[in-house]
């Protein structure tokens, strides 16, 4: 009888979860409401944050309230060329500017957007890591729905009312730099969650690893392993469809179209 690997433990073990000690909170959109929808707000952004373990900054925004004499802080994502002071305005009757909040369908074809709603009102789902974005690639009115090229190429059909911010992620270009030394990655992670160093299956025992042990290091086995394997097996592809080099040119959105 093995050891419990190390995938079964990450579902049970508190050594696991997030480090959420210093973080500033969760970066959303307003909540929609009768200003967004028929009109616009007017907020400031009142700082620039850095959210530990997260890439992107974090801009304060803060907005007067539509109903009690007070004003709201909103955490959103900092788009590039964001600066404390600046005016931020969020609807469907805000500009089309570097910041802004528009439903995506007051946003012309070929728009660059970030931190975009998957259903209206979920407050930002796609395009929210430092440096990324989506593509506003086509509308069709008659379904009410946009088509999004999404960072990681892929197209995505979404509700048309759904909102984004304007621009590009800031922070963007952190991975171009190498990390260099173990101290880095050590302090990278350390923020982050419990997920580094990460030792290879085949570098490990039998007791601890279905592909550990033997004279070489070497899997001995099949590295795909089925979606209904137990779960001290389930290691290496699981329910791969294809494994190997990609061969080939890969297509993007734009060939595809």
């Amino acid at each position: 009888m093995g050891k419990y690997i190390q995938a079964q433990r990450k579902g049970k073990s508190p050594i696991f979860k997030a480090h959420t000690l210093n973080r500033k909170g969760a970066v959303k959109l307003r909540n929609i409401d009768y200003a967004e929808k028929h009109g616009y707000i007017k907020g400031v952004v009142k700082e620039i944050l850095h959210d530990p373990g997260r890439g992107a900054p974090v801009a304060k925004v803060q907005f007067l309230n539509a109903y009690r004499y007070k004003r709201d802080n909103e955490l959103m994502l900092a788009t590039e060329g964001m600066y404390t002071g600046q005016y931020i305005y969020c609807g469907k009757k805000a500009t089309l500017t570097v910041g802004n909040v528009l439903p995506i369908s007051s946003v012309p074809e070929g728009t660059i957007v970030c931190n975009v709603e998957a259903k209206v009102g979920d407050r930002g789902a796609f395009a929210r890591g430092s440096g990324t974005f989506a593509v506003v690639v086509s509308h069709d009115e008659d379904k009410g729905t946009s088509r999004l090229r999404l960072p990681s190429g892929g197209k995505k059909t979404v509700p048309s009312g759904v909102r984004a911010q304007i621009g590009i992620v800031a922070g963007g270009g952190r991975t171009d730099k190498p990390l260099l030394k173990a101290g880095n990655a050590y302090h990278k992670y350390s923020v982050k969650r419990n997920c580094w160093p990460k030792i290879r299956g085949v570098a490990k025992n039998p007791v601890e690893h279905p592909h550990g042990g033997g004279n070489h290091q070497h899997i001995g086995m099949p590295s795909t392993c089925g979606r209904e394997r137990p779960s001290g097996r389930k290691c290496g592809l699981i329910a791969a469809r294809r494994t190997g080099r990609l061969r080939g040119v890969k297509k993007t959105g734009q060939d595809k179209d």
